[in-house]
């Protein structure tokens, strides 16, 4: 059964050509259990997916080594570090974002969180650009109607926080492998069939690819509200892995399955992918083809996959006393309900 918060990335190296046989094997059960569990009837399933799960494993770790060091998060930051002063329209919206983010709140009232110094995550944003007409200086000229593109970042949303930067990038390896999983199921939700069953298999997997969403697998943007329960979640699961059980499944569908499982975690890199841009905007948000001490150059981590999601993505951290209280919500509620 899928044990939502079954450590793999535990103690490899996160060396590429060093993975443990014990990671293999228990990403290969995760793999498994993450789409469809009845693979384990089909003789030799592990054999069959060591190579694509290797793969799979060298794809993350490489993505995930491959992010920069954390981005120092803090109210002094903002108008002098170019990264913070871009993602962020002010200090207010800052603070905003760390006040208000699920995530961050529930693990600051977890044990690790109340000890922390240091908290380290994964941000993640929406970049959207606009194009406007607007005012622009040439030579001492001042110009209206000037077509331009404003660039501003929304969605913020925290992943993964820790207190330490390589207990994160464990964490973050372990996100983007179940990223790819993800995808893969929602591929075996969508496979075409003739089994009269068919319908009933396919809402299985979806209500399936729907919880795991719900427990934040991934990269996926949440919708909003407190992190799902993990005991009801864990349940939620445990019924849809017996009712995909009680459908039954001839060798044909299983091995077609296990065929698509395969071709997500060996083509990984087609599935799940990052890209590196640079941007140059200036204090107003306006895109500039040069860089300058007014419109500094900065570089972003762009994180796509398959199904067309793009997301900029930059590991952050912040002293504790750097952090805005947190806020009382059922206080707040009381006092506007009077």
């Amino acid at each position: 059964m899928l044990q939502l918060f079954h450590s793999i990335f535990g103690s490899d190296r996160g060396d590429a050509a060093s993975h443990s046989p014990d990671l293999i094997a228990q990403a290969i059960e995760r793999a498994v259990d993450a789409t469809d569990s009845r693979l384990r009837t089909l003789p030799g399933y592990q054999k069959k997916l060591r190579s694509a799960v290797i793969h799979a494993i060298d794809h993350v770790v490489a993505l995930v080594d491959s992010l920069p060091p954390a981005l120092d998060l803090s109210a002094q930051a903002f108008g002098t570090d170019p990264e913070v002063t871009t993602f962020f329209a002010s200090v207010a919206h800052l603070h905003e974002v760390l006040e208000r983010d699920p995530t961050l709140n529930q693990w600051r009232r977890s044990a690790d969180g109340a000890s922390a110094e240091r908290i380290v995550m994964l941000l993640l944003m929406t970049l959207e650009e606009r194009k406007v007409l607007g005012v622009a200086l040439e030579g001492e000229t001042l110009r209206h109607g000037v077509a331009q593109t404003t660039v501003s970042f929304a969605k913020h949303q925290l992943l993964d926080p820790s207190g330490a930067e390589d207990e994160i990038r464990r964490l973050l390896k372990r996100r983007a492998f179940d990223h790819l999983l993800v995808l893969a199921l929602g591929s075996l939700a969508t496979a075409r069939t003739e089994r009269t069953t068919l319908e009933r298999e396919r809402d299985v997997l979806r209500r399936k690819r729907a919880a795991l969403a719900t427990g934040r697998w991934g990269f996926d943007q949440a919708s909003g509200g407190q992190p799902p329960d993990p005991g009801l979640l864990q349940h939620q699961l445990q019924e849809i892995e017996s009712q995909l059980g009680a459908l039954g499944a001839g060798a044909g569908l299983l091995n077609a399955h296990l065929g698509i499982l395969v071709d997500v975690l060996t083509g990984a890199e087609r599935h799940f992918w990052h890209t590196h841009r640079s941007l140059i905007v200036d204090r107003m948000g306006v895109k500039q083809t040069q860089a300058s001490e007014l419109a500094p150059e900065i570089g972003l981590t762009v994180l796509h996959n398959a199904a067309g999601q793009t997301l900029v993505a930059r590991v952050v951290s912040i002293r504790r006393e750097a952090l805005p209280p947190q806020r009382d919500l059922l206080r707040e509620a009381e006092r506007y309900l009077g």
